[in-house]
């Protein structure tokens, strides 16, 4: 028994590029190809000797159509069939972008340029995203949030009937508040390329210079702070020792009139 399929004369050449595999053991299959590529079709079960065809090398968009074709042997026709052949460009590599937000969450966005009717899918650490992971999904641009405190590696995996692609990556945020530079940073960064509050190794006189103003403007200013504080201690600890001298001179002031009348007194009862 053999095959006998209008797509034959269509073969040029070998084939290259992607190659996609298409059942055609059913009538009204649809197929798909990649551009540029080759499909492989499959018309009979396995185990006969007439198998599989390579068919439409360098397939182009304009190769996108519905095909007819007959099974037979040498006597006559077995079985009529046809085929819908939809050619589509194949996901380009895919690119993550991302990004710490102001509460540290994370927001990644995924692209991948040149392909027709991408799918696009998330997982962390291999597992789908879940509601306590999740904040957000935008599906116009392609980008998830997740919550403050999920971390992990988060892959992008775009996908086509002709083709797929993905790609991950490991990183989380964290916030920092420090001092770099004379310059006071707070905010959520990522820790793979946090470089904001590491010092440089080398450094220009004039930042050396100005580095040393600072630092010692930094002490005049403390000393003076200190002695500012000093200086109120004392003068505190003169206002309460004044202040305890002269209460100890009122309260002897008010009782000596009182032992001179009591004197006097007993004066009188001995006369």
């Amino acid at each position: 028994m053999q095959a006998v399929i209008g797509l034959l004369v269509m073969m040029l050449g070998a084939s290259y590029g992607l190659e996609t595999y298409c059942d055609g053991r059913q009538d009204g299959a649809q197929c798909f190809g990649p551009l540029g590529g080759t499909v492989v079709l499959q018309l009979m079960d396995r185990g006969l000797e007439t198998e599989r065809y390579k068919l439409v090398n360098n397939l182009s968009r304009t190769d996108s159509d519905e095909y007819h074709f007959e099974i037979r042997d040498n006597k006559s026709i077995k079985e009529n069939r046809a085929l819908r052949l939809t050619i589509q460009a194949p996901v380009s590599p895919v690119r993550l972008a991302s990004e710490c937000l102001s509460q540290g969450e994370k927001r990644v966005s995924c692209s991948s340029e040149g392909g027709d009717s991408p799918q696009y899918s998330w997982t962390l650490d291999g597992h789908s995203l879940t509601d306590t992971e999740l904040l957000s999904v935008n599906t116009e641009t392609n980008s998830i949030t997740l919550k403050q405190h999920v971390s992990g590696a988060v892959a992008c995996s775009v996908r086509n009937n002709v083709s797929s692609n993905d790609k991950e990556e490991i990183s989380y945020c964290v916030f920092i508040n420090c001092s770099s530079n004379g310059r006071q940073i707070s905010q959520w960064v990522f820790t793979a390329n946090n470089t904001l509050c590491i010092e440089p190794t080398t450094t220009s006189p004039t930042t050396i210079s100005e580095s040393s103003t600072v630092a010692d403007h930094s002490l005049l200013v403390c000393g003076v702070r200190a002695a500012v504080v000093v200086f109120a201690l004392i003068g505190i600890a003169f206002y309460f020792a004044w202040k305890n001298k002269n209460y100890k001179k009122a309260e002897g002031s008010a009782y000596r009139p009182e032992r001179e009348h009591q004197d006097e007194s007993v004066v009188m009862v001995e006369m």
